[in-house]
């Protein structure tokens, strides 16, 4: 069984060197017992709506990876769906213009491999993010539902990245990119940023990544934001475990006395194996937004999520239905702070909508892959 980012094999990784393209669905009924009017998980940008059949995402993508004699790579995915409309920003931030049309772009960027060391990857585009574990495609994570420092730090970065490959244990990354979430325009300044990525053991992989750049009007150092993401991972044939601990701060400009906002959070996802086509994982968390500039509330959070999931067909059946997956989920938040919470049934005025401390799901998914390679 191919595990959701994770390889068939664990600890060996291999990439195709020509052509590969695919399509994904990813469809879901999250049922929330707070049964709050809207269908809202409020300020969330994954999984928003609850108690109704949800078409979550739909994508496409075509991508060549560049590598020793096949110099050029490229990716270009498209998407659509209820994740793709709020996942390139914080709540209250300025928006691009034309960026409810660009948000429908998932990648598209272009690299070059340069003989260089090990190898040096150069690339220009639009690419996944190097901060944070998990992936805006629910279909590539463990668990169905994101964890709150994911939906918090960017799915993707807009910009460029040189990926240098000291040698078969350390990895050194670069990049600059137009700001922390791509899709806003808070200034015209760059951001900046670096990864450090080492793999001891040939299951482990563990890496530190630090944003670093202006993400309000106010661009001078005082205001900058800094961002630091720390993952640990480890796999062997049975169970699997990442850890995450990410925080970030800035003064923030526009309130009285510039306050320094501060977030942290961090998880543990702990998955088993038990047959060649399931798995069972649980993920207990925790996440501080001090001031409310990450969530939009200040608010502590602490929440646990277990998942179960199952391929049907993945040693059976179809080719096109071969990496299917079931996947069931529970989750139980519970949040603290002033103006925190989740939505609930029941307004306290007229229009606007209660809140409550604690949230219950109970997600039923269903992610259909298909992938194909040509050399």
């Amino acid at each position: 069984m191919a595990l959701p980012a994770l390889a068939d094999e664990p600890c060996a990784c291999s990439s195709p060197d020509g052509w590969q393209y695919g399509a994904s669905l990813d469809v879901s009924y999250p049922l929330n017992f707070n049964f709050p009017e809207n269908h809202l998980w409020r300020n969330r940008s994954t999984v928003p709506r609850h108690n109704e059949l949800s078409p979550n995402m739909a994508m496409a993508y075509v991508r060549k990876k560049a590598a020793p004699g096949a110099e050029w790579g490229m990716e270009l995915a498209v998407q659509g769906g209820y994740d793709s409309r709020e996942f390139a920003f914080l709540p209250g931030e300025p928006k691009l213009s034309g960026a409810d049309t660009l948000r429908h772009v998932g990648l598209a960027n272009v690299s070059y491999w340069v003989p260089k060391g090990d190898g040096l990857i150069l690339t220009a585009g639009l690419f996944s993010s190097f901060l944070g574990s998990e992936s805006l495609y629910a279909k590539d994570n463990v668990h169905y539902t994101r964890a709150w420092t994911s939906d918090y730090s960017p799915y993707q970065m807009f910009g460029i990245n040189a990926v240098y490959r000291m040698n078969k244990n350390v990895t050194l990354s670069g990049f600059i990119v137009n700001g922390y979430a791509h899709l806003s325009r808070p200034n015209d300044h760059p951001s900046y940023g670096f990864q450090l990525t080492f793999t001891p053991l040939p299951c482990v992989t563990i890496s530190h990544t630090l944003y670093a750049g202006p993400d309000q009007q106010r661009t001078d150092l005082d205001f900058w934001r800094y961002y630091l993401s720390n993952v640990m991972k480890w796999e062997d044939r049975k169970f699997f475990v990442t850890l995450t601990y990410d925080v970030g701060t800035e003064n923030i400009a526009d309130r009285p006395g510039a306050p320094r906002a501060f977030v942290m959070g961090g998880n543990a996802s702990i998955g088993w194996k038990f047959a060649s086509s399931a798995y069972a994982a649980i993920r207990p968390e925790f996440y501080w937004d001090r001031n409310g500039r990450w969530t939009g509330s200040e608010q502590f959070v602490k929440a646990m999520t277990t998942t179960l999931d199952y391929a049907p067909f993945s040693d059976r059946g179809p080719r096109v239905f071969s990496k299917t997956h079931v996947r069931l989920e529970y989750r139980w938040d519970d949040s603290t702070g002033v103006n925190g919470g989740f939505f609930r049934r029941g307004d306290v005025s007229p229009g606007v909508p209660g809140l409550t401390g604690s949230q219950h799901l109970i997600v039923l998914g269903l992610l259909w892959t298909f992938d194909r390679e040509s050399s």
